[in-house]
């Protein structure tokens, strides 16, 4: 099967980890409406490709994504303006989508662990597309900016909903109210971020996260437990979460990952998960309607 390519992304898979590059460097990486359609597809390759065990992107040159790509001067943000470009983001309501929210919004439905590995500037959008990931780690090169109130618009990518579970609602508002750019280690210390690292180290601790999940864990079991996590984080009563857990220990109670889980473990040795996400994933969620665009 050929290998996808990509206008926007460079996409390599090894041993089980695939690495997502944001490739316009003599651009920062800004992002574009070919790189909101990039990474869309390049997520439905990932979830469709039962090698893939872990998900890294990153970004090519000095800079993870400067944000929008502000070619188009002062109509950047305004898409009748811009004309036609952006009419396939229409929904059926006829509201024009918000091009980060509907990337992280396929972020977050992901059958793959995500983790970013910001080795640069990440502005705007650059900054927001990474709230949707698990785990981010950051260069100390790494530069953060929630600038939206300084170019007259609003935070976008569903970060309203995704920044204030990480950080706190003071920290969000702060850091959206001023639109400053902050360092690596005050990301690191509000929990933005999980580790810095210098620049040579950043991929090689990104890959080492990927590796552990990837040799020693069920990837169906991933799979459930990434949509457990993100979509508890939003429920209103733990009976919620009792209900998923559930459904998903009875269906994998039986499986044959389960089976192989205890065995290896007994006997000693590392495992072999038979099951794949592509045609094992139970359906634990049949109490769950996805929100609908209005």
């Amino acid at each position: 099967m050929p290998k996808p390519t990509f206008e926007t992304l460079d996409y390599a898979v090894e041993d089980g980890v695939a690495v997502i590059t944001l490739n316009r460097p003599d651009k920062l990486n800004a992002f574009n409406t070919q790189m909101m359609k990039d990474l869309i597809a390049v997520f439905d390759e990932t979830d469709g490709d039962d090698a893939v065990r872990a998900v890294i992107i990153t970004g090519a040159g000095r800079a993870f994504c400067a944000g929008a790509d502000l070619s188009a001067g002062a109509a950047t943000f305004d898409y009748d303006a811009r004309g036609g470009e952006d009419r396939a983001a229409r929904a059926p309501e006829g509201v024009q989508r918000d091009g980060g929210g509907l990337v992280t919004l396929r972020i977050f439905d992901s059958l793959k662990p995500v983790i970013s590995a910001c080795n640069g500037a990440a502005v705007g959008v650059g900054v927001t597309m990474q709230l949707a990931m698990d785990i981010r780690l950051a260069s100390t090169e790494a530069r953060y900016g929630f600038v939206f109130a300084r170019r007259g618009i609003n935070p976008e990518a569903c970060s309203s909903w995704f920044l204030p579970r990480l950080v706190g609602v003071q920290t969000a508002l702060e850091w959206c109210y001023t639109g400053r750019l902050f360092p690596a280690q005050e990301a690191h210390e509000k929990g933005l971020v999980r580790s810095v690292h210098a620049p040579d180290e950043l991929l090689p601790a990104a890959k080492a996260i990927a590796r552990e999940i990837a040799d020693n864990t069920a990837p169906v079991s991933v799979a459930i437990t990434r949509q457990l996590i993100w979509r508890m984080a939003g429920a209103t009563h733990p009976m919620e979460a009792h209900k998923a857990d559930s459904r998903g220990i009875l269906a994998r109670g039986k499986s044959a990952d389960a089976r192989e889980g205890v065995t290896s473990f007994l006997e000693k040795r590392p495992p072999r998960y038979p099951d794949r996400v592509s045609q094992d994933l139970p359906d634990i969620w049949p109490h769950w309607e996805s929100p609908k665009f209005s």
